[in-house]
């Protein structure tokens, strides 16, 4: 059965609502959304879902192995990306958008865009969050887009333009930095009335190492208005340039530190690996518990 996030995150009173079909409350365990790259120079996976029939089984394994949402993206953030137009975006993103929903009408879809138009596209096609890697500010008719449709939105904080994105690196007081940013754009959302918004701190996102463990270690420090927050760590630069590894051999140290943003209040874990992120909620419930 399919997850309300009307209920398990958000309500009137702010535990608030995400969807028709999934929900976040403080009572209930935190969710995994799981990785779907359709770019062809994602840091960690990219080109390896490139035709429907890939795109289906991976999508078909993260559902198997216990996704609460699939996140989609069709940009590739990734240090020294290419910043593709939006008819790319477009092509790259709708046609799969539409065989998933098609094949997995139940799935919780979340799209990976910065993007008013592909955003709006999306949602027309059937997904029903929108992950903004610039919680705003690279596209200035998101949020009044989000706000008006009152639409599932998870806020991160990142750089101050899509060309300055991994370039101007911050150090310190990384959490207040966020925390304005924060406060700033949800008083700017929720103009257009209540909405449901998640906190995404960014880590990875124009920050240095020290920062991003910063804000794994203290994340009820930025969270404002009792949010949920998201972490997206998975297989991270702060996880493998502090073990001298890759990538690709970055899975223990992303359960690691998965488990450790857990035990600090993380509501969501984005990752690309979701049995190994479920195993991490699974057990860390138990323990918190006892």
């Amino acid at each position: 059965m399919k997850l309300n996030i009307k209920e398990h995150f958000f309500s009137k009173e702010h535990v608030i609502s995400v969807s028709q079909n999934l929900s976040f409350s403080e009572s209930k365990k935190p969710l995994v959304m799981g990785i779907l790259n359709l770019t062809p120079d994602s840091f960690y996976d990219g080109g390896s879902h490139n035709n429907i029939n890939d795109i289906l089984t991976h999508c078909e394994k993260m559902l198997t192995d216990g996704a609460d949402i699939i996140d989609i993206g069709a940009f590739s953030s990734r240090p020294g990306m290419e910043i593709i137009s939006v008819e790319e975006e477009h092509n790259r993103l709708l046609p799969s958008l539409i065989e998933i929903k098609k094949h997995f009408p139940e799935a919780t879809i979340s799209i990976d865009t910065f993007r008013k138009d592909v955003a709006e596209k999306a949602i027309d096609c059937g997904a029903e969050i929108i992950n903004d890697i610039s919680g705003g500010t690279f596209d200035n008719e998101m949020l009044p887009f989000i706000g008006r449709n009152h639409i599932p939105y998870v806020m991160m904080h990142s750089g101050n333009s899509i060309n300055s994105l991994h370039h101007e690196v911050i150090e310190d007081n990384i959490c207040n930095e966020v925390k304005t940013f924060f406060e700033r754009q949800v008083d700017n959302l929720m103009q257009y009335g209540e909405q449901n918004i998640i906190l995404d701190p960014g880590i990875g996102f124009n920050k240095s190492i020290k920062a991003n463990f910063c804000l794994l270690k203290n994340i009820n420090d930025y969270r404002i208005k009792n949010l949920p927050v998201l972490i997206g760590i998975s297989r991270k630069s702060l996880i493998y340039k502090t073990l001298k590894t890759t990538p690709q051999e970055a899975l223990n140290g992303t359960t690691v530190l998965n488990t450790i943003a857990l035990l600090n209040g993380a509501d969501i874990l984005r990752v690309h690996d979701v049995k190994e992120a479920v195993e991490a909620v699974s057990l860390v419930k138990e323990i918190m518990n006892e």
